[in-house]
């Protein structure tokens, strides 16, 4: 049998399991309510990056969208073209590099204490 049944009341405790139960789902319904606020932030939020001592400048929003380039003309050497590629690639990975760090480190804020079967949290 068991433990806390009896066949007359059923399962004992039953009204304060349910007010549990009730207050586990507020908090989670508030919790998904403060990371939605928290991804909007991050996804509203600027993130740049400079190579080449400022030569090359990308800007990216939380969305992972460049919302900026900066080429200065000094950077522009017809006859090292590849040298401009790379620093243009490595602003824009960068930019976007600290956008997906930004948006990982504030989700895992509310997911840190959890400690939840199955989900690896």
């Amino acid at each position: 049998m068991a433990k806390g049944y009896s066949a007359r009341r059923g399962f004992s405790n039953g009204a304060g399991q349910a007010a549990q139960q009730m207050q586990m789902q507020q908090k989670l319904m508030q919790m998904q309510q403060e990371m939605a606020k928290a991804q909007q932030e991050v996804e509203e939020a600027t993130f740049t990056a400079s190579v080449g001592g400022g030569a090359v400048s990308a800007a990216a929003n939380g969305k992972k969208e460049i919302t900026a380039l900066t080429i200065k003309p000094e950077a522009v050497d017809p006859e090292d073209v590849e040298m401009l590629q790379d620093l243009v690639i490595s602003a824009v990975n960068e930019a976007l590099r600290q956008a997906d760090d930004a948006m990982s480190n504030r989700m895992n804020s509310f997911t840190s204490g959890l400690n939840i079967p199955g989900l690896g949290l």
